[in-house]
């Protein structure tokens, strides 16, 4: 089943309002894309064949999802992203704040959560060099029913080795090409509270600290990305050759069943 295939909570009694306001993590030095990063900053890059850099992809998303105002935390070059963003028609409203020294993933999101026009509602947020696609509602309504602070889209990435498949006397049985990682990750992706820009630390990682006490607590969620979605982290120069192949295959396969 895709994402598009999902069936909508729109009108449902038990769905929440919609998120309309997100931050996106657009700071990093991307020190493992280089060169590419050494004139634009790592959401900037564009997947070959796109035809968009990941930060329009990601605004076009969130403005489908119904967000309307999102703020970017920059750093690395972050005059260029704000060029870009000046000379592009965006479909929705971006504020820019620029991190004058690293604070960390946690002290970022904090510093970016502060200019959010609505304190008082949840907000999604994403790192600044994710590529997917999906009912980013359907998340919010699963992280409003379980009350939490804070919820976490979950992947299955393909492994990067093929697998051998044996049976118990060491027979191999099959070549498996890339399958599933048995494990989830982190996405990426979030849904937070209103409150949890307060339980952020000023300055460092809040997967060390914020998380681990929020999981304690049971009031951190996850939500596993539904079959089908695509998603890939763009770290490094062979996921960006990696992402293309793949997103070129996508449009192949819809376009053959056309």
């Amino acid at each position: 089943m895709t994402a598009d295939l999902i069936p909508s909570t729109e009108g449902s009694p038990l769905a929440s309002p919609p998120v309309t306001q997100a931050v996106i993590l657009a700071g990093g030095q991307g020190s493992r894309l280089r060169p590419y990063t050494d004139t634009r900053p790592k959401p900037m890059i564009e997947i070959p064949g796109t035809g968009v850099p990941i930060i329009g992809h990601q605004l076009q998303w969130l403005a489908e999802e119904g967000v309307t105002d999102v703020v970017i935390s920059c750093g690395h070059l972050a005059e260029v992203l704000q060029t870009y963003l000046k000379e592009t028609e965006l479909p929705l409203d971006v504020t820019t704040v620029v991190e004058t020294e690293p604070l960390g993933r946690g002290g970022g999101l904090k510093f970016a959560a502060a200019s959010l026009p609505r304190q008082e509602e949840p907000w999604y947020a994403t790192n600044g060099d994710i590529w997917t696609r999906f009912r980013l509602r359907d998340m919010a309504d699963f992280h409003s029913e379980r009350d939490a602070h804070a919820t976490l889209a979950l992947a299955r990435p393909r492994l990067p080795w093929g697998t051998v498949d044996t049976d118990q006397f060491g027979n191999i049985l099959d070549f498996i090409e890339a399958p599933p990682s048995p494990y989830l990750i982190n996405a990426g992706v979030y849904v937070f509270s209103a409150d949890f820009a307060s339980m952020l630390p000023e300055l460092g990682d809040h997967e060390r600290s914020t998380f681990p006490r929020l999981a304690r607590e049971r009031r951190l969620s996850g939500w596993e990305l539904p079959q089908g979605v695509y998603w890939r982290a763009i770290d490094t120069a062979k996921d960006l050759s990696e992402a293309a192949k793949e997103l070129a295959a996508s449009r192949s396969s819809v376009g053959g069943e056309d």
